[in-house]
């Protein structure tokens, strides 16, 4: 969720005419957190290497599911969890001729009876960025190679990585994951995404996975 992210696409030219119906519906609604284009072109590549089914949390007005869906092999399921009520209904509007597209409204736990998955994009709940916000568990939700986006950082310039001056637990949290091999990928000069993709090593198991330091511990 970007703060500004619906108003960055007001000069960006040749958009999927999916993601153009999202921001009309985000635009009419006063929603301005949608995802930033740069996001956007990201999640349309990771999309594109899904074979059955992709998950996000925090549908907003369906940008970003937009870009997920466009980018998107045929035969692809995808299913998107928006806490808010309204706006849960205004993206099923968006995606109401897709039926390889489910919006629910609820929790983001919700996403956790629907895996695995091939990509899980984690953009309202289960990141771990705020205290109340438990991490998702990528070897209960993600098949094996499969992939996990967790947006909306700074790039980072040294290590640890910090923010406003203290450790960003929940980026080390995710770098160092023991079920993942973790990369940052600096998408704009404010923005950076992690992409983590859940490692084959059948050894590695659950319990081992869930063991990893909680971001929000010291």
């Amino acid at each position: 969720m970007s703060l500004s992210g619906t108003d960055a696409y007001d000069r960006e030219p040749g958009l999927p005419a999916l993601v153009e119906r999202a921001l009309a519906a985000a635009r009419a609604h006063g929603f301005p957190h949608s995802c930033r284009p740069e996001q956007g072109r990201l999640l349309h590549a990771l999309a594109g290497g899904a074979r059955k089914g992709i998950g996000e949390t925090g549908t907003g007005c369906g940008v970003g599911l937009a870009w997920l869906v466009s980018g998107a092999r045929d035969g692809v399921r995808l299913l998107s969890v928006e806490r808010d009520r309204e706006r849960a209904r205004v993206a099923s509007e968006v995606f109401a001729d897709r039926p390889d597209v489910r919006i629910l409204h609820g929790d983001w736990h919700r996403v956790e009876d629907h895996g695995p998955y091939d990509l899980l994009v984690l953009d309202g709940g289960g990141t771990g960025k705020t205290p109340d916000d438990t991490p998702a568990d990528p070897v209960r939700l993600l098949a094996p190679g499969g992939r996990i986006v967790i947006d909306d950082f700074t790039p980072a310039t040294d290590w640890p990585p910090r923010h406003e001056g203290a450790v960003d637990r929940p980026r080390v949290f995710w770098l160092e994951h023991p079920a993942l091999d973790t990369v940052e990928l600096p998408l704009a000069e404010d923005l950076a995404t992690l992409v983590g993709t859940r490692r084959r090593d059948t050894g590695l198991s659950r319990t081992r996975a869930l063991g990893a330091e909680s971001p929000s511990t010291s």
